[in-house]
């Protein structure tokens, strides 16, 4: 029986720690790659987290990881499948069957991008590849942008791309945006961008970053120079292992405040997989150091 489990190893995931770790509680992190740092490790640079200066984000990953480590803190590689409200105490079930229980949990599993499984992709993750546009579109200053979507999110990015990038394209498969008129209106008044309707991207090209993909579209395949990605095609919240609990949820995401704490006592969330409008390293930390307050006050340890 541990006093508490988090879950998930980003940013949020081991800011809680190094929080737990202080206040000398008995804790475990569970982290299903064993390593931890979050979608963060996948950027190839980030400038924005005040006092770490400009760095990699597995650099960054790994500075949370060594913190927290250095502070006494178990990291243990498990996959969580699902979980139980035992009443005085939550019971968490591994992929391998195994099982571990807790008077308090944080989940901070965070949310993951949805891919388009586009040839490239891959390989180009976070080499012009990007999920983020306010995490890395000021690497693209003048440069060629592409923003495949065609919701709020994409065309939030394309808006503010264009203040960057050379120029901007947006391609989307429909005849329209679901995008909100007045942002959409917004974007087509802006002289450096561009919008492809019923257009398609097939496949990302580069050696070692993106240099041209191919775009399909009503008149056929075209290869486009091109020097940045940015897929907002949609976020997968990672909330399936919490759907043995009664919890409030919103699109998949868990509804609660700025203290963490959900409808469920003894059950916190903290980081991407949390309903916010802001969703940055800076906010998932500070969720981590919230959830933990709170999860202390519970177990009467303030």
């Amino acid at each position: 029986m541990k006093e508490l489990v988090i879950v998930g190893g980003g940013p949020a995931g081991l800011s809680a720690a190094i929080y737990a770790a202080r206040a000398g509680l008995d804790f475990t992190v569970l982290e299903r790659d064993g390593f931890g740092g979050g979608q963060i490790t996948s950027s190839h640079e980030v400038e924005n987290y005040p006092g770490a200066g400009r760095k990699s984000g597995y650099d960054l990953g790994e500075a949370f990881r060594g913190q927290a480590a250095e502070l006494g803190a178990e990291i243990v590689c498990g996959a969580v499948a699902g979980i139980c409200d035992l009443g005085d105490c939550k019971e968490l079930t591994l992929d391998g069957g195994e099982t571990i229980r807790a008077r308090a949990v944080i989940a901070a599993t965070g949310a993951s991008p949805k891919k388009l499984g586009v040839p490239g992709e891959r390989e180009l993750t976070g080499a012009g590849v990007s999920y983020c546009a306010t995490c890395d579109g000021a690497f693209f200053r003048e440069k060629d942008a592409l923003v495949v979507g065609g919701g709020d999110t994409a065309v939030e990015d394309a808006l503010f791309l264009s203040t960057l990038c050379k120029s901007v394209t947006v391609a989307l498969r429909r005849d329209v945006f679901r995008a909100a008129k007045r942002r959409v209106d917004l974007l087509k008044a802006r002289e450096n961008a561009a919008i492809l309707y019923r257009t398609n991207l097939k496949e990302i090209r580069g050696a070692g970053r993106v240099q041209s993909v191919i775009l399909s579209g009503p008149d056929g395949e075209e290869e486009r120079p091109m020097d940045g990605v940015f897929l907002a095609v949609g976020v997968e919240p990672l909330s399936g292992w919490l759907s043995g609990l009664p919890l409030a949820l919103d699109g998949g995401y868990v509804a609660a405040g700025e203290d963490c704490r959900t409808n469920i006592p003894g059950m916190f969330v903290a980081g991407d997989l949390r309903k916010k409008a802001l969703r940055q390293v800076v906010t998932a930390a500070a969720d981590g150091a919230n959830a933990v307050t709170s999860a202390l006050d519970y177990l009467g340890r303030m």
